[in-house]
């Protein structure tokens, strides 16, 4: 049987979840009512309802986050919701907090977050043996450690961030929001100081960087190397952004269905994992929405550049250089700017600046400032209203294919529709043969009433008509039978979706590690009796229950100051010598960075104000 590739969306709302789905998504994400890792981006119990059921008709799945940790008192409520949950046909559950597992869990598949930080097989293997269905990957993982993992485990499905915002540290293993905000990542509020700019010092007090956005990566876009991954052992390939809007989802959603079509296309061992092809309004482009510029971080090793120390904010799609500047005008290389466009530049000092576009004539572009524009000056767009336009409306329709048979005999007529999923409905009518005047007509007119399936989900891929010369049926009943065996066949395919209820069994697995400090996250008694039964003691609360958090790292990061700005003393490549430490600064705090080369990890470490 051919392997399923699943095509993972963010839902923000129920209303961003259903455009995912239509737009061409097997699955989508989306928060608990609370405790969710993305706190802003919970949603009503109604609102999963509606999502579910959109998603169920095409046989495409939702998953529920509840993934921050959780107090001793939050560990009732969150059994609470989880049951209702799962009595709303949620698929799957993605958590972080092992203290759930010492509860009583409905039998719905649990998924491990990332921000169980899933970084070695070791750890997968531990999850494998606990009872999760499917584990999420850490980000900066490379296709060899992605590849032994999947060596390394049996059935456990490998999930993995394959587009959008990437977290500087580990998931799960950053302190620095609760160190500086009080906000805990950790528990979904997350004040994102990695996007703030900061002076980088040496040993001697200078300033080698200032006012850089040295922590802020750009985005992730692994939309080239989707092959790799499924060679690697990923079967679901997920967007980040719960955050993101609508117009955002549609368009990246969109872009990455048919990047993973095109490979399905090509390889007869695998096929899409829900029901269903998606017609579009408009080409797909991930440049033309949101993003920091892209990097596909250390998915190949490590080697280019992932910070955009210049910027933290939005640049958008690279249009060209002005090729003349007049004084209220400017001219580029492209046809297809128009009024409304949002521009953006840097400027002499690497400043982001941003503009819009009042007027376009002819190759002439009027902006609304002229304020540092001048020949050469590169270009992006943020802001693309042609697109805005066609996303902020029904862009797109998912549609199921049917086979519909209709036999016409002397009393009676019948229809019978079969879905691409073997699901079958038949409909009968009483009706007596009446021959027609014209017989070319009267089959015309059953041809063109049956294959109309409107606002419907489906779409007729083939139909077949007995007799040959079949007798006049008024189009009031065929439309009536084509109607009621749709309505019929939804409902069957609601009842035939095949949902998985998994029994959870605490076991005794051990653990990879014996001593666990306050990186394990353990925020509640229930954490602390888990990891006893798996072997493991926990010498330190998680950081948010921590007396005394000085000189404790607030991040581990794969990504390398030194090696962003070649200072890497392994490659020598800038022959720049540095005192070390190195230290950020901000308005109000100093951190020293710390660097394991054998194994190459930075460590943030606040020295105070």
């Amino acid at each position: 049987m051919p392997t399923s590739l699943e095509l993972l969306s963010p839902a923000g709302s129920a209303d961003i979840g259903i455009a995912a789905i239509d737009h061409g998504a097997d699955a989508v994400y989306i928060g608990a009512p609370k405790f969710s890792a993305r706190a802003d981006a919970g949603v009503s119990v109604s609102d999963i309802t509606r999502l579910v059921r959109h998603a169920h008709l095409y046989y495409a799945k939702v998953y529920v986050a509840l993934n921050t940790i959780l107090t001793d008192r939050e560990l009732a409520e969150s059994i609470d919701i989880i049951r209702e949950i799962y009595q709303l046909g949620a698929d799957a559950l993605i958590i972080q907090d092992v203290g759930l597992l010492e509860l009583p869990l409905p039998p719905i598949p649990l998924i491990a977050s990332t921000q169980m930080h899933n970084n070695t097989a070791e750890k997968v293997k531990f999850l494998e043996a606990v009872g999760f269905k499917r584990v999420i990957l850490a980000r900066e993982l490379t296709l060899s450690e992605i590849a032994d993992i999947r060596h390394q485990t049996s059935s456990i499905e490998l999930e993995a961030f394959v587009h959008g915002a990437l977290c500087v540290s580990y998931s799960g293993q950053c302190y620095m929001s609760q160190a500086v905000a009080g906000r805990s990542g950790n528990r979904g509020v997350c004040a994102q100081p990695c996007r703030s700019h900061y002076n980088l010092i040496d040993g001697d007090g200078n300033v080698i960087q200032k006012n850089k956005y040295l922590l802020s990566l750009k985005d992730l876009n692994l939309m080239n190397r989707i092959p790799e991954l499924i060679a690697a052992g990923v079967t679901s390939f997920k967007i980040e952004g719960r955050y993101k809007g609508i117009e955002y989802v549609k368009n990246v959603t969109a872009a990455y269905r048919q990047a993973i079509d095109r490979f399905i296309s090509g390889h007869a061992d695998y096929r899409e994992s829900s029901s269903g092809a998606s017609s579009l309004t408009f080409t797909p482009d991930p440049e033309r929405t949101f993003n920091r510029g892209y990097t596909q971080y250390f998915i190949a090793g490590r080697g280019e550049k992932v910070a955009s120390i210049d910027t933290q904010k939005a640049i958008g799609q690279y249009l060209g250089e002005i090729s003349e500047a007049g004084t209220d005008y400017f001219r580029i290389a492209r046809s297809d700017l128009q009024n409304g466009d949002g521009l953006c530049f840097f400027t002499k000092k690497n400043d982001l600046a941003g503009f819009r576009v009042d007027r376009v004539d002819k190759e002439k572009i009027y902006p609304n400032s002229m304020n540092g524009l001048s020949t050469g000056t590169p270009l992006y767009r943020n802001h693309d209203m042609a697109l805005t336009r066609i996303l902020n409306k029904a862009s797109a329709k998912r549609r199921i294919a049917v086979e519909i048979d209709f036999v016409q005999e002397d009393t009676l007529i019948r229809l019978t529709v079969r879905d691409v999923d073997g699901n079958e409905a038949e409909g009968v009518k009483d009706i007596l043969f009446e021959p027609p005047r014209d017989p070319a007509r009267a089959r015309e007119q059953i041809e063109k009433h049956l294959t109309s399936t409107g606002l419907t989900p489906y779409k007729v891929s083939s139909l077949t008509i007995q007799p040959q010369q079949p007798g006049f049926l008024p189009a009031s009943l065929l439309n009536g039978i084509r109607r009621d065996v749709l309505e019929a066949l939804t409902q069957i395919r609601f009842g035939a979706y095949p949902s998985q209820s998994i029994e959870f069994t605490p076991n005794d697995a051990p653990y990879p590690e014996k001593k666990l400090d306050f990186h394990a996250n353990v925020f509640n008694a229930h954490a602390r009796f888990f990891y006893k039964r798996h072997g493991a003691e926990v010498t330190e609360p998680a950081f948010e229950a921590l007396a005394e958090t000085t000189g404790k790292p607030l991040m581990t990061t794969r990504y390398c100051i030194r090696h962003q700005l070649d200072l890497c003393p392994k490659e020598q490549r800038s022959g720049q010598k540095i005192k070390e430490p190195l230290r950020l600064r901000d308005a109000h705090y100093t951190y020293r960075l710390e660097f394991d080369c054998e194994q190459c990890r930075m460590f943030l470490i606040m020295e105070g104000k």
